[in-house]
């Protein structure tokens, strides 16, 4: 392209003007919950959670131990009010000593009739907001239906098998159970994995916190499910950071309650969810894994995948 010099400047200047008015464009419809995975995305910080992390994380497998980290469910299971729960067993078409066929086989079946979010539970990417807005600029008008969420449900989140880390804060704080309002953040963090040996923490693990509160359960359930220990804002932002997939307790919400001075009310809970696309694992039991003192292991969950659903109750498998 011939071009005088004094207009070669002039045509230099306006496309540079034309591509930082772009890039503001651009940067102002970018919106708070915007994901780094594109538009398109609906699994968050589980997209580091690759075929190499899984098999890296299979060679952290040494004794061939398998725990369950999910606690009963029942109907006196302590849950965030109003959620309750409960289940109904039935003998559809055996009334009075009905069965079926010559063989005269007989069944039970099970209703359930209550909340996803009670026991050990998963928070998906739909449960949390800030202001109606969700995780990757979706709105709640647009996407949360009440026949289900329209996208962020529990059906998209795939199967995880990947690096899991337990803190052992109670050992930290060298108590039997740690009080509440304690909050964790960096500091807590880093020296709890400085006292286990624990490496350091990688993109795509998932991390659990024992605190030693479920064993409230049964004996206070006012206590335990009113408030509890947990992570702070600060330690928040720190595994937010470190771009972890999953994090999670032994409590019913993760997080220090009573919160923090100045913290708002469930912000942790925002800062995983919809602001990093951290996925949130509740009353994890990891008791008997702290007695064997398995602070690195194969973490896998296959959540039921239940079209549009918020939540999911589980029972997550580590491996050690």
């Amino acid at each position: 392209m011939n071009i005088a010099p004094h207009r070669k400047i002039g045509w230099i200047a306006a496309c540079t003007v034309s591509a930082l008015l772009a890039s503001g464009a651009s940067h102002a419809q970018r919106c708070l919950t915007a994901s780094k995975f594109g538009p398109n995305d609906e699994i968050g910080n589980l997209n580091h959670v690759t075929p190499a992390k899984t098999l890296a994380a299979t060679k952290l497998v040494t004794r061939g131990k398998a725990y369950r980290l999910g606690i009963e469910t029942n109907k006196d299971t302590p849950a965030f009010p109003p959620r309750t729960f409960s289940i109904i067993i039935v003998q559809p078409g055996q009334t009075a000593g009905g069965s079926l066929g010559p063989t005269k086989t007989t069944y039970n079946d099970d209703i359930i009739n209550g909340w996803v979010g009670i026991g050990s539970q998963l928070d998906g990417l739909g449960h949390i907001g800030v202001d109606n807005l969700y995780f990757n600029c979706n709105k709640a008008a647009d996407f949360a239906m009440t026949d289900g969420l329209k996208k962020l449900g529990i059906e998209k989140v795939p199967a995880i098998a990947t690096r899991g880390v337990l803190l052992d804060m109670a050992g930290y704080f060298n108590t039997d159970i740690v009080k509440e309002g304690t909050a964790f953040n960096r500091a807590e963090i880093e020296g709890a994995m400085k006292r286990q040996g624990v490496k350091p923490i990688e993109k795509g693990d998932v991390v659990l916190f024992y605190t030693g509160w479920t064993k409230l359960i049964g004996k206070d359930n006012k206590r335990y499910g009113s408030v509890e220990p947990g992570v702070g804002v600060e330690g928040a932002k720190y595994l937010a950071s470190l771009e972890v997939a999953m994090v999670g307790a032994d409590t019913w919400a993760v997080e220090a309650i009573p919160f923090e001075k100045n913290a708002g009310i469930f912000e942790v809970h925002q800062i995983f969810l919809p602001l990093n696309g951290i996925y949130i694992l509740e009353n994890m039991d990891t008791a008997e894994m702290v007695k064997d003192q398995a602070w690195e292991f194969l973490f896998t969950l296959g959540p039921s995948r239940i079209t549009g659903a918020v939540q999911a109750i589980i029972n997550p498998i580590a491996i050690k």
